[in-house]
């Protein structure tokens, strides 16, 4: 009876070691701590976001929409909570996206304004601030790509034979990757207008 108990062990031992389950276990660990530096790299990001708003604010106080701006796309990311489960609820992932791209694009013309500002530009306190946020949006970038590249590797076992089986048995499903917002508009070619 003991022999019969080891060798069923050791039999489903073997086939869950050939059937990707610890592959499924390694690339959802390599999601979530690809998941943190992004959330990192955002947070970083958020947190400079007040004193760059502070300076440009002392430089150009008749910007007041484009700072308010700013200073609600910063609130409506902060509101979002971005937990590890956030990356199991595509809803949730699309939400939280759409407001770190909000606050991306208030951010955008933010800097927009600055160039009107000369003297804000020359200001040391701003340069800092504004070389910080540039190497940010870098680490950004990198720290995207590196949950891009754990997605996909996870998808692609999640959804490969024989580990689909083993997913399904154990509740894998794949995960929301980012996208590219406005899709559409990028497969069209700019417009380009020289003053005619």
């Amino acid at each position: 009876m003991l022999a019969i108990q080891r060798s069923t062990v050791l039999s489903l031992v073997l086939l869950l070691a050939g059937c990707g389950y610890n592959t499924l276990q390694t690339t959802d660990e390599a999601i979530k701590t690809a998941w943190s530096e992004v959330l990192n790299q955002y947070q970083r990001r958020a947190d400079l976001i007040p004193n760059l708003v502070k300076t440009v604010e002392g430089f150009a106080k008749q910007e007041r929409d484009v700072i308010i701006g700013v200073t609600q796309a910063r609130a409506k990311v902060g509101s979002i909570q971005a937990t590890p489960e956030l990356i199991n609820n595509p809803q949730a992932f699309q939400q939280f996206q759409a407001a770190q791209g909000e606050l991306s694009s208030a951010l955008s013309r933010l800097m927009v304004v600055v160039e009107r500002y000369p003297d804000l530009k020359s200001d040391q306190n701003f340069r800092d601030l504004q070389a910080q946020l540039e190497g940010t949006e870098n680490r950004i970038a990198v720290a995207r790509k590196r949950y891009i590249d754990s997605v996909q590797a996870y998808n692609v076992t999640v959804r490969s034979f024989p580990s689909n089986l083993t997913a399904k048995m154990f509740g894998f499903t794949t995960k929301p990757n980012f996208a590219v917002e406005n899709e559409a508009a990028l497969a069209k070619p700019p417009e380009v207008n020289f003053g005619k």
